[in-house]
C-alpha cells in the first residue's frame, strides 16, 4: 500500500483523473508501474495522455489499463502504428494483486487510475482502490468544495482589511 508519495521519493504528476475524486470515495492507494512502448514514454513526457476515461481491470489475473488515450507524436517511427488507447499492463507485487482481486470480487470495490507521474525517471499509475459514490454523496462534496472556496474568498477579504 502507498502511504505519502510526496515524502518517499522526488515525483512529477503527468496528469490526474480528478474525475476519479468527484466519483468515488478512494479507500486505498497503490502505485504500480506500467508496460509501455518505446512512443509511448516519448509522448508521455511531452504530456500527451488523458486518464478520464480510463479505468482498470482484472483478466486472468492480472491488472490491465484501458481506455487511457496516448496520443503519438507527428515524428513517431514510420515501421510501428501507434494504438493510441490498447491495453496497457500494470505492474504490481502477487501480494497486492491477491488483496485487489478479493476486494473487488468480494467486497464490491472497483479500481480506478488517480495519476500518472514519474518516479525515479520511470513512469507509475496511482490506482486507487474505490467504492461508488450516489448522487446525493457527489452533491454533498460540491456543497463541501463550495463552501471551502467561499471560506477561502472570505478569509482573503478579511486579511487584505
Amino acid at each position: 500500500m502507498l502511504s505519502d508519495l510526496s515524502q518517499q521519493t522526488s515525483v512529477m504528476t503527468i496528469a490526474q483523473n480528478k474525475k476519479a475524486f468527484f466519483d468515488y470515495f478512494i479507500e486505498e492507494k497503490y502505485e504500480a508501474g506500467v508496460v509501455l512502448e518505446g512512443w509511448e514514454v516519448k509522448a508521455i513526457r511531452d504530456n500527451r495522455i488523458n486518464l478520464k476515461e480510463a479505468y482498470v481491470v482484472i483478466m486472468r489475473g492480472e491488472i490491465y489499463l484501458i481506455g487511457c488515450h496516448v496520443t503519438p507524436l507527428g515524428a513517431a517511427s514510420t515501421h510501428i502504428r501507434p494504438d493510441a488507447i490498447r491495453t496497457r499492463k500494470l505492474l504490481l507485487h502477487n501480494e497486492e494483486i491477491g488483496k485487489l482481486i478479493g476486494k473487488v470480487e468480494r467486497a464490491g470495490y472497483t479500481i480506478v487510475p488517480l495519476d500518472m507521474h514519474f518516479t525515479r525517471g520511470r513512469v507509475k499509475v496511482q490506482i486507487g482502490l474505490a467504492k461508488g459514490k450516489k448522487q446525493h454523496d457527489k452533491r454533498e462534496a460540491e456543497k463541501e468544495r463550495d463552501w471551502k472556496r467561499e471560506q477561502n474568498a472570505l478569509m482573503k477579504s478579511h486579511i487584505k482589511r
